[in-house]
Formats: C-alpha cells, sequence, structure tokens
C-alpha cells in the first residue's frame, strides 16, 4: 500500500497555487527514499508519481469548472516522463541455490512459492488458504500484506490487472500440501494462543508473517549460497526473465505478473541474455537462409 504526503503544496491557498508549486512537488516525489530488501530505494516509481500529477490535474481542473481558479497551474507543467529500469534478476542456477539454502527455514515454502511464480512479496504474504485450490493447482490474489507504521495490514490489490489467477506446478502443489500439515501440527502446539487468521504463512502462533523476516532468511540463505545483494523482489523478477528468455509470450508474463500493462513488462524486463540475443539473431540468419 502506498501512503502518499502532499507537503508543501496542501498548506497552499487554491488561487496561489503555481506551475511551480506543482513542479516542486513532482521533484520532492522524485527525491523520496524508503528502504526495501536491505537496500535504499526511489520511494516511488516514476508511473506513480505521473499518477500523482494526473490525479491533481483533474482535481485542478475541477476547480476551474466550478470558478474557484481561473486557471490550472498544471498546465504549464510537463507530465512526468517514465523511465526504463530493467531489474536485477539472477540465472536460475542462482535462484535454485539460494532455495536450497534456505531449505531448513519455516519461511522455504513461501520463498518457492515466490520464485515458481512471480508474486510479489506482500501477495505472497497476504495470502491465504481460502484462495488456493490444490486439486486444481491454482491460487487467486486477492490481497497483499503490508507495513503502515508498526502495523501489518491486509489490503486490496492495488489495480485490478493484480486480482489474478495463478496456475502452480505439481511440485508446488506437493510442497504446499506438505506446509498445510506442517500449519495443523503448529495449530495443535499452538492451542488457545493460535492466531485463526486463514493465512497461508505464519508465525509460530498463525499471525501474519513481518515481511522483514521473510527477507532476513533470504539475506542469510544468499550469502551461504555465495549470490550477492538478493531481496525478496529478485525472485519476482529472475521468474519474470526466465520465463520471457524461454520464449513465454509477454502478454502471459504480464499477466502472471499482475503488470497493469505490457508496456510495464517490457520497460522493466527489457533486457536479454547474451545467450538469448544470440540464439534470435541465429534463428533469423537461418530462417533466411544465410
Amino acid at each position: 500500500m502506498t501512503v502518499l504526503e502532499a507537503g508543501a503544496i496542501s498548506t497552499t491557498r487554491l488561487d496561489r497555487l503555481k506551475p511551480s508549486d506543482v513542479e516542486a512537488l513532482v521533484l520532492a516525489k522524485r527525491a523520496e527514499t524508503k528502504v526495501r530488501d536491505g537496500e535504499t530505494v526511489r520511494a516511488l516509481s516514476d508511473s506513480t508519481i505521473r499518477q500523482v500529477y494526473t490525479v491533481l490535474r483533474a482535481g485542478l481542473d475541477g476547480a476551474v469548472r466550478d470558478g474557484l481558479l481561473a486557471a490550472n497551474p498544471c498546465a504549464k507543467v510537463k507530465r512526468p516522463g517514465v523511465g526504463r529500469q530493467e531489474a536485477k534478476h539472477l540465472p536460475s542456477g542462482d535462484v535454485q541455490k539460494v532455495l536450497k539454502a534456505a531449505k531448513a527455514s519455516r519461511y522455504f515454502p513461501a520463498l518457492v512459492l515466490i520464485a515458481s511464480t512471480g508474486l510479489r512479496k506482500g501477495e505472497a504474504l497476504g495470502l491465504s488458504w481460502e484462495r488456493i485450490d490444490l486439486e486444481a493447482g491454482s491460487l487467486v490474489v486477492r490481497a497483499t500484506l503490508g507495513r503502515i507504521g508498526n502495523r501489518l495490514v491486509i489490503s486490496e490489490p492495488k489495480t485490478e490487472r493484480s486480482r489474478r489467477t495463478v496456475p502452480l506446478s505439481p511440485a508446488v502443489v506437493a510442497l504446499l500440501r506438505k506446509h498445510k500439515v506442517s500449519q495443523s501440527e503448529e495449530r495443535l502446539r499452538a492451542g488457545d494462543q493460535w492466531q485463526d487468521s486463514g493465512l497461508v504463512f505464519t508465525t509460530e502462533f498463525g499471525g501474519p508473517v513481518d515481511p522483514r523476516n521473510l527477507l532476513r532468511v533470504l539475506e542469510v540463505a544468499a550469502t551461504q549460497a555465495g549470490v550477492e545483494k538478493v531481496g525478496v523482489h529478485t525472485l519476482r523478477h529472475s521468474a519474470a526473465t526466465a520465463w520471457l528468455e524461454a520464449g513465454v509470450h509477454i502478454k502471459a508474463v504480464a499477466d502472471l505478473l499482475g503488470h497493469s500493462s505490457v508496456a510495464i513488462t517490457g520497460d522493466i524486463y527489457g533486457h536479454a541474455s547474451d545467450d538469448t540475443a544470440r540464439s534470435a539473431v541465429a534463428g533469423l540468419s537461418e530462417a533466411l537462409g544465410l
């Protein structure tokens, strides 16, 4: 869940709002940072900042229409651009090493699920058993878990495309069945202390898992595996890259990831490995009889 603060613009009288105030808001949002997966990153993506601008402009258009403003200051501010930012990913062999190192952890099933389906961290941790059909081998994304201040909060996905059905491989189904049995045993041991959250991945007492704990387990496993700078998002990015390099259509990958458009998938995962690029060029040359 993304919480936005308007900053200085919220204290400015409507009739005194200038284009420079809007530009200052955009620059301030670009400068904001947060810590994710142990690294300091930008708090808001280019697309989110563009959405902030779009919503503000629409609101001020309404003010002009109602006679509260003579002109919309956003009209003289260029719409924020969206730059191409390719995601860090790992070769499948490195992902396998990391997962092997994490096998003894209670969060191993969660990491495998993310690595094999490309789920977002919050989607995996917000997943409930009622959203998994082990017989059909699929899950439905309808919730996401995130941290707001000191609280863990489960909310709806941000976009309609994020609400999706994701297929599960037989190996992952088997792992989840085993995990469900283990969770039932934990429930019996916890007794009255068990928190009946209905979540697939929980603490020893049934409560939601703090995303930071999942990250810690992954970082330890990555260190043991000799793989550097791995975050939970890296597993998602690695899944997407592996699908694309295996020839899966980009539209199918966008659907699996819950992207709002194929363009987003292309911007994030537009890279190709040297082997894939060479294979593509060689294949075309062969088709042309060269």
